[in-house]
C-alpha cells in the first residue's frame, strides 16, 4: 500500500483534498493544482464555493486569474460537502483553531472534519493536520478516533502533521521557499508526508513525530509574541524617560551578531500570533507546568490598544479637545500592512473602544472596503484633503506601503502613529508610541 501511495505521489497522480478554504488551505490547494495534481476543495461556508467556482478570490494573496484558470481546467474543484472524499488519496487539514472567551483552545471546526473523515476513511489515505494545534493533537485526537475504523495506521492509513507557515502579503518567501517540517505517526508516515510536500516546497524537513512537528510551530510563534511584548513592555517605559524607542531600535539593529529587531505596535494580530502561543500555555497546565512568559506576554501585547487609546486622549488634551465628539479618522485597519486581513487586529479593539467613548470614527484603508465593528457597519472613506483637515486627529493603525506619511501628516491638524509611519520627528503635532 505504501508503495503504490508512494508512485501516485511521484506520478502527480495522488488526488488531493484541502479541508479549509482559508488564507492557508487555499493557496496550498492552488499550489498543488498549479504542480499538477487533482484538487478538490472542501469548505462548509457557501459563500465561499460560490465565489470560488466563478474564479473569484477572496484572498488578497491568490489572483483571480490563476484561480479560474485551475476552476476552468478542472484541476482545482471546490466543494462544501464530503461526498468526494472516498476518491482522495490525500487530505490536508487547513481548519482555524481559534480560542474561546476563556482563552482555552476551540477544537470544534476540528473536531467537525474529524467525524466525517472517520465515517469515510479507506485502506490507503493519507490524512495531514496543517491546523496550528497543542503538541499532542494528531497522536491523542486524530488516531484513536481513526483507528475506530479497524484500520491500522502506517499500514492501511498514514498520519502526520506538518504545520502551515503561509505569512499573508509576504512576497519574498512564497509557499514554495518556505521550508515545511513534518512528523508522522511512523516512519512510512512521515516520508511519505516528506514525499507529499517535497511535490510543491523547495525544502521539507521530516522531525520524529507529530509533536515535534506540533511544537515547532508554537515555538516559532512563542517566540515572536514574547520579543514583541518586550518591545511594547520597552515602548511604554521609553515613553516615560522621553526616549524615542525607534530611535534605539535602529541604533540596536547596528550590531552584526546577537540581535534581532521588533518593533512597538498597538497591539497584535492574526491568528497565530495572539492564538497560538496560549495552545502551549493551555496544554502546559495538564502537566503541572506554567508558562510564565507566555502568559506576560500576552497580557502586556493585551494592554496595547488601551495604551494606544491613552494617547489619543492625551493628544486631543493637548489641542483642548474631549475625546467625545471628536473626529477621529483611523489609517489602516488590517492587522498588518498591505494586506486585507483584520483577524484579531487591533484596530478593531480600539475603534470599538473609541465608539464606546462617543468618538466620531471613520477610516480608510484600500484593502479593507468594508468593517463591521460593534454592530456598526462602516466603509472604508475617501482620503483626501478635506477628509484628513476635517478630521481632529488622524490615528495610524496600520502602515500600509502607498502612501505618503510626511505629506497626509503636513495635512492633518493632528496625528498619533503608532507604526513610526512619520519619519520627520521635528512636526510638534505628531505624536508617536
Amino acid at each position: 500500500m505504501p508503495t503504490q501511495l508512494k508512485e501516485k505521489i511521484k506520478n502527480k497522480k495522488a488526488i488531493v483534498g484541502i479541508i479549509g478554504l482559508g488564507y492557508t488551505g487555499l493557496p496550498l490547494a492552488l499550489t498543488l493544482a498549479d504542480a499538477g495534481f487533482l484538487v478538490y476543495g472542501i469548505d462548509i461556508d457557501q459563500n465561499r464555493v460560490d465565489l470560488l467556482k466563478k474564479g473569484k478570490s477572496y484572498i488578497d494573496d491568490v489572483p483571480d486569474g490563476n484561480l479560474r484558470s485551475l476552476i476552468n481546467k478542472k484541476q482545482f474543484m471546490p466543494a462544501v460537502n464530503y461526498d468526494i472524499f472516498k476518491n482522495l488519496d490525500i487530505v490536508c487539514i487547513c481548519l482555524p483553531t481559534p480560542l474561546d472567551k476563556h482563552k482555552q483552545p476551540d477544537m470544534s471546526y476540528i473536531q467537525a472534519a474529524l467525524d466525517e473523515i472517520k465515517k469515510r476513511l479507506r485502506r490507503g489515505q493519507l490524512i495531514i493536520l496543517e491546523s496550528t494545534t497543542y503538541p499532542g493533537t494528531t497522536e491523542e485526537l486524530f488516531l484513536p478516533q481513526l483507528a475506530t475504523s479497524g484500520l491500522k495506521v502506517g499500514q492501511d492509513f498514514f498520519l502526520a502533521f506538518a504545520p502551515e507557515r503561509i505569512d499573508p502579503g509576504n512576497k519574498q518567501y512564497s509557499l514554495r521557499k518556505t521550508p515545511q517540517v513534518v512528523g508522522g505517526i511512523t516512519k512510512t508516515c512521515g516520508q511519505l508526508t516528506q514525499l507529499f510536500y517535497q511535490q510543491i516546497i523547495d525544502q521539507v524537513i521530516l522531525v520524529s513525530s507529530p509533536r515535534v512537528a506540533e511544537m515547532t510551530k508554537l515555538l516559532e510563534n512563542i517566540f515572536r509574541v514574547v520579543n514583541i511584548s518586550l518591545i511594547n513592555e520597552l515602548a511604554l517605559l521609553c515613553g516615560k524617560m522621553k526616549i524615542d524607542i525607534w530611535e534605539v531600535i535602529e541604533a540596536a539593529k547596528t550590531k552584526p551578531y546577537g540581535f534581532m529587531p521588533f518593533y512597538p505596535g498597538p497591539g497584535v494580530g492574526g491568528h497565530c500570533i495572539p492564538v497560538d502561543p496560549f495552545y502551549l500555555s493551555w496544554r502546559a497546565k495538564e502537566y503541572n507546568f506554567f508558562t510564565r512568559f507566555i502568559d506576560l506576554a500576552g497580557e502586556i501585547n493585551e494592554l496595547m490598544p488601551h495604551y494606544v487609546i491613552t494617547q489619543i486622549i492625551w493628544a486631543l488634551n493637548q489641542q483642548q479637545k474631549p475625546i467625545k465628539n471628536s473626529k477621529i479618522l483611523v489609517l489602516g485597519v488590517a492587522y498588518k500592512k498591505d494586506i486585507g486581513d483584520t483577524r484579531e487586529s487591533p484596530a478593531l479593539k480600539i475603534i470599538e473602544d473609541l465608539l464606546k467613548k462617543k468618538a466620531r470614527i471613520s477610516y480608510h484603508d484600500p484593502f479593507v472596503p468594508v468593517l463591521e465593528i460593534a454592530n456598526q457597519k462602516l466603509k472604508s472613506i475617501k482620503l483626501s484633503l478635506r477628509t484628513l483637515k476635517d478630521a481632529d486627529c488622524l490615528l495610524i493603525l496600520t502602515d500600509h506601503s502607498n502612501y505618503n506619511y510626511e505629506d497626509l501628516a503636513r495635512q492633518s491638524q493632528l496625528v498619533v502613529d503608532t507604526r513610526n509611519a512619520v519619519k520627520n520627528k521635528n512636526l510638534k503635532h505628531v505624536f508617536c508610541l
